[in-house]
């Protein structure tokens, strides 16, 4: 067992910022979940990324301080289904796989995400 957080496991910010810019586009360009991303400007999204790379990296275990909402306020009203998640996941996977995250780094990323569904998931 390693004594490194997972922040450090995953890169720190860089590799947590990779994940992201690897990410986002695909859930952005997918027929499904692309609707989150509609009618909102590029500054809004830009935000966004931001509040998504300072949330990973802090709750990863790293010294960036996350100021934005908690995930059941930040979700709440979007209408985030079952099905919804479950392609998120597909996305992370393939985003894991092409960054090649090792695979206890994709265990504890899944981990930790998957215990955040009921904060997520409305419909």
């Amino acid at each position: 067992m390693t004594d490194k957080s997972l922040y450090e496991r995953l890169g720190g910010y860089d590799g947590i910022t990779a994940f992201v810019n690897n990410l986002l586009p695909r859930l952005q360009s997918d027929s499904q979940l692309g609707r989150f991303w509609q009618n909102r400007g590029d500054d809004g999204i830009a935000r966004e990324k931001q509040l998504l790379i300072d949330y990973l990296c802090s709750n990863a275990g790293g010294p960036v301080y996350y100021t934005g909402r908690d995930m059941k306020l930040s979700h709440k009203g979007m209408k985030i289904s079952q099905s919804d998640w479950e392609l998120f996941f597909e996305h992370a996977a393939a985003t894991m796989e092409d960054l090649q995250v090792p695979q206890q780094e994709c265990n504890d990323v899944v981990a930790f995400v998957s215990g955040l569904k009921n904060d997520i998931v409305e419909a």
